[in-house]
């Protein structure tokens, strides 16, 4: 039995082809967007109304029916009011191209750990109170409205500048989102939470309430003690030594390189650029 290949790779084929990865890419892009954000538990919600609507429907449950045909309906709007913060960066993340993005050196975030390394042990010597808050997979986007924007690169001189007491960043929270100091000065919720000790103050109060709402990493430095602290998942993890809170923060943040080889539009690229490079 022989494969007659020219009647299965005719025009319309392939483009049913491209049609069918087109979609896989689309979802594949928006199960990456919302994963880890408050959008899911919404997107749940959303999944039940129309299981409800498909068994009504069988079932012959009109009024029932009815109802959820009008959910629906107006339910687009509701949808584009509350997934307004994840639609911002779906717009934002394909603005800066990321989705064809390729990992060059692989070093960025070993850079960022260096940078924050740098700006812990200054001010920890010195006793200088810091909150730096990093975002993870749920977005910050109500916290950064609160700050003041500065789109800046991560150094070590630059976070230890922002925290020099009496400057007018300091007081308030840095947020780090895409490898970039997004705000200085921003305010983050604070945990009521009984089970903080008393001495600890309004820093390490605001570091626990982010991470009882988020999954991002938050670090603390003690204005009284020059005590390290990082909070993550509702997670107070006091007094670290430096390789402690180093081997935390590679852990945390250089793996998220490998996201970048799970796209697979990204390894094409990368592939391209690398066997481009051989050439030579």
């Amino acid at each position: 039995m022989t494969i007659d290949w020219g009647s299965i790779l005719t025009l319309r084929n392939v483009i049913n082809v491209i049609d069918i990865a087109a979609v896989w890419f689309v979802i594949y892009e928006l199960m990456m967007l919302l994963r880890g954000t408050k959008a899911v538990q919404l997107f749940r919600g959303v999944l039940v109304i129309v299981l409800i609507k498909l068994i009504s429907w069988y079932v012959g449950l009109q009024t029932v029916s009815w109802i959820m045909d009008q959910i629906i309906n107006w339910g687009i709007i509701a949808m584009i009011i509350i997934f307004q913060p994840e639609i911002r960066r779906g717009l934002e993340h394909l603005g800066r191209g990321s989705v064809f993005q390729y990992n060059k050196e692989g070093t960025q975030e070993g850079k960022i750990v260096e940078a924050l390394d740098k700006a812990i042990q200054y001010m920890s010597k010195r006793r200088i109170g810091a909150l730096i808050t990093i975002q993870q997979n749920t977005g910050l986007e109500d916290y950064i409205e609160t700050g003041i924007s500065l789109d800046a690169d991560i150094t070590g001189a630059l976070l230890i500048n922002i925290f020099i007491p009496n400057t007018p960043l300091h007081d308030g929270a840095v947020i780090i989102k895409d490898n970039k100091i997004a705000v200085a000065a921003a305010y983050l919720p604070l945990s009521e939470s009984n089970l903080i000790p008393k001495e600890l103050g309004t820093r390490h109060r605001a570091a626990v309430g982010i991470s009882e709402v988020t999954d991002a990493l938050t670090i603390v430095v003690s204005e009284e003690t020059g005590g390290v602290t990082i909070t993550k998942n509702n997670e107070l993890l006091r007094d670290l030594t430096q390789q402690d809170y180093l081997k935390l923060l590679r852990n945390e943040l250089v793996p998220k390189q490998e996201e970048m080889h799970n796209n697979p539009i990204a390894r094409f690229f990368e592939s391209v650029i690398k066997g481009g490079g051989h050439k030579h």
